[in-house]
């Protein structure tokens, strides 16, 4: 129809649109005299022109699609804290064995084919991995349970093992059970067989033998291994940001680092530990923590406690990062390496140095004179706020990081980059 209306308007010499328009206003004029809606009918007609589709303009800018990359929003620390997750209790169930087959060879012109029962394949392992790609343990679910092994078939047919199942967690993540540890990840890859797979069960085939031509025993298969294990993460990072909350520490590592945490007027703002990676000219590259704040009584869970004390263990060198706005801001590294000691003894002991933050107050500089009379350490003044001496904070982690890999080297252990 609509391709005679076409030929129509070009015998009589009118250009397509001028065609479709008549056409459209007789079929409203049509509709009128058959009490129809004008609007209605138009709408079917331009619905049938073009084709069943929407007339919809993607070059204006009110319908176009924005193209562009949207700029990527950082994540808030509250929904930071949801989907971080340091430690996990995880319950490993793996395959079973299938079922050995009991069978005898059936076949015309041949009535003694004897046994061919197959046997049964082995359950799947559960395997614990490294991987530098993931960073926290909220994937991890409560209960693994691997796949079973099939079962034997007949014709001598064995039965298929079961796939391993991989539980894929971030590098530094240390395995225990019962308290004692058992694998330390600290290598990407690294693997960790947790559980075994069951053996799958013997066919009658298998016991086959001169004095018992047609055996008809056939073993089932074994049950998997079954463990409960924990899952601590462990950051991985050369040096840490220790101090009191509310002390700067997330605005200095943001000062001297990639990494952007979350920075507010009130304590415990950092809920979970942050890594930020300070890149030298030589393109050597030095990964500092920022561990949340510590308070008294941290080593017998108060606060944060425990949970982030254990983020520490890995650091090889410790800034303490001290509020010179506090009345007696030495007091504050004391009960530091007291909270430090008597979770791990000797952990304030490692190589380290003092950052006298907030040096852009006007009592800072009286305050600092009194730290470093009482301190016999390098004490750094910055203002991580303004940037003021940075760079030598930066140079001295430098020294700190080269002593490590120095000593290191000396040793039997490889050092850690």
């Amino acid at each position: 129809m609509l391709a005679s209306m076409r030929t129509a308007g070009r015998l009589c010499g009118l250009s397509p649109d001028t065609r479709v328009v008549n056409i459209l206003l007789g079929q409203v004029v049509k509709a009128n005299h058959l009490g129809c809606s004008p609007a209605l009918t138009a709408w079917r007609w331009r619905w049938r022109l073009t084709g069943g589709t929407r007339g919809v303009s993607t070059s204006c800018t009110l319908c176009a699609k924005v193209r562009g990359n949207p700029k990527k929003t950082e994540i808030s620390e509250k929904k930071l804290t949801r989907h971080f997750k340091d430690h996990r209790c995880v319950k490993l169930v793996a395959g079973s064995g299938g079922r050995g087959a009991c069978s005898f060879h059936s076949e015309p012109r041949k009535e003694w084919g004897g046994p061919d029962g197959g046997n049964g394949g082995d359950g799947g392992s559960i395997i614990i991995k490294a991987d530098r790609v993931v960073k926290s343990l909220a994937r991890v679910v409560p209960v693994y349970r691997a796949e079973h092994g099939q079962s034997g078939g007949s014709k001598n047919c064995y039965g298929k093992n079961g796939s391993p199942t991989y539980i894929y967690v971030p590098l530094g993540t240390v395995v225990k059970e019962e308290g004692t540890t058992v694998v330390d990840l600290s290598e990407n890859g690294q693997e960790y067989l947790a559980v075994f797979g069951g053996s799958g069960g013997k066919g009658n085939r298998f016991f086959l033998s001169n004095e018992n031509r047609a055996p008809m025993t056939a073993t089932p298969g074994l049950e998997g291994q079954e463990r409960v294990l924990h899952l601590e993460l462990r950051t991985m990072a050369h040096a840490g940001l220790v101090g009191f909350p509310n002390a700067g520490k997330s605005s200095l590592l943001r000062a001297i680092s990639n990494a952007r945490p979350a920075v507010a007027a009130y304590p415990f703002t950092t809920l979970n530990p942050h890594v930020g990676i300070v890149t030298y000219r030589d393109h050597e590259q030095v990964a500092v923590a920022d561990i949340p704040g510590i308070i008294r009584g941290a080593h017998l869970n108060r606060g944060l406690g425990i949970s982030f004390l254990r983020h520490i263990e890995r650091c090889r060198c410790l800034l303490f990062v001290l509020d010179m706005s506090s009345p007696e801001p030495w007091t504050q590294l004391q009960h530091l390496r007291f909270e430090l000691d008597q979770y791990e003894a000797g952990l304030s002991q490692r190589p380290q140095a003092i950052v006298a933050n907030k040096m852009d107050l006007p009592e800072a500089q009286e305050k600092l004179k009194t730290l470093r009379d009482l301190v016999s350490q390098r004490v750094i003044p910055v203002s991580a706020l303004t940037g003021q001496n940075t760079e030598e904070l930066i140079l001295h982690l430098r020294e700190l990081y080269d002593g490590y890999l120095r000593e290191e080297d000396s040793g039997e252990g490889k050092p850690t980059r």
